[in-house]
């Protein structure tokens, strides 16, 4: 069975794919990656399905290689990918020969990179998933020296491609709906929410993503007597001093604290994308509108594998370009 080796890797690095549906009941969140579009674009390469699983990598280096050829998919936060000090295109599907190492470090836009392979991570379920849920105690860390089964690949020659560039990783709108406790502030608090330019704050991690703001906190009326209730992702939960906190992959399920609204599923990978300090900002869109803007996976997966391109190889890539016939026919020099 092929094998893949991690040399070296950086904390909190994870196996991850879309996540564990039908226990938050049961006190678990759904958890899987934190960017899902990315596990979707990385299976759009690939040629691969919703049941994907990939490294999740938190902005650190990362060295790895593979004891037979593998196709591998780089997506998610760009980072700088090298195989033997070739640079390859992020944002991409590429050939790693059995041997090769990877070598990828992070470039500071987005914090969550992504590397799927072509033959599969075929560690065991847990669940019926693959994912690491650290708060929930199912799997854990990745650490250097590990090493991971995977498949045979299937198609080690199919050519590369590549993805339409995206700009999620440099923080913007949130689009959110109102909740069960949004009447709770006053219209006035409300536009201001709406108004202000938050920052994003470097307390976060795969639970919840601070957002910090200059002004007046958001307070709510009777905010101390809300009864505990179920939470979901993207919530946006105010402190009791008025400081939000949307939820992201692995949210507590219950919670007392006010929710001013609702992240829509679209946007949450936008935050847990943000570095610390970029600029996010929320509008408020009615449940039609994100009825409407709701798109399942299935389909998603579909629009991505339809916008992907071939990748063109940068003539220093080649090692034998002298082997391919550039140019056809003949001239004679002359003008005519």
């Amino acid at each position: 069975m092929p094998e893949l080796t991690l040399h070296q890797i950086g904390p909190n690095a994870s196996l991850q794919d879309l996540g564990r549906e039908g226990y938050l009941r049961f006190g678990l969140s759904r958890g899987g990656a934190m960017d899902r579009y990315a596990l979707l674009e990385a299976a759009a390469l690939l040629g691969q399905g919703l049941d994907i699983c990939a490294i999740e990598l938190p902005s650190a280096p990362v060295r790895l290689s593979v004891s037979a050829p593998q196709r591998v998919a780089l997506t998610g936060a760009p980072m700088v990918a090298e195989v033997d000090g070739r640079a390859l295109v992020w944002g991409a599907s590429h050939r790693l020969a059995a041997g090769e190492v990877l070598s990828l470090r992070p470039t500071g836009r987005g914090l969550y990179g992504y590397i799927a392979f072509g033959g599969e991570i075929e560690t065991d379920y847990a669940l019926g998933r693959r994912s690491t849920h650290f708060t929930g105690g199912l799997g854990a860390a990745l650490v250097s020296g590990a090493v991971v089964p995977l498949g045979a690949d299937a198609k080690p020659d199919q050519p590369p491609r590549r993805l339409k560039p995206d700009a999620r990783f440099d923080g913007g709108r949130l689009r959110f709906v109102s909740g069960p406790q949004t009447g709770l502030y006053h219209p006035d608090m409300l536009a201001a929410f709406e108004t202000t330019r938050f920052r994003k704050s470097g307390h976060a991690n795969r639970q919840a993503a601070k957002l910090e703001h200059d002004g007046a906190p958001f307070a709510a009326e009777g905010q101390l007597g809300i009864v505990s209730e179920v939470i979901v992702l993207g919530d946006i939960q105010m402190t009791g001093q008025g400081e939000p906190f949307v939820l992201l992959a692995e949210h507590q399920t219950m919670g007392g604290y006010p929710r001013i609204g609702a992240v829509i599923a679209q946007d949450v990978a936008r935050i847990a994308q943000a570095s610390a300090g970029a600029e996010l900002w929320f509008e408020r869109i009615t449940l039609a509108e994100a009825d409407a803007l709701h798109t399942p996976d299935s389909e998603l997966l579909r629009r991505i594998r339809d916008t992907t391109e071939p990748l063109v190889r940068d003539p220093h890539e080649i090692g034998d370009l002298l082997g391919y016939q550039l140019i056809s026919g003949m001239i004679t020099g002359q003008e005519d």
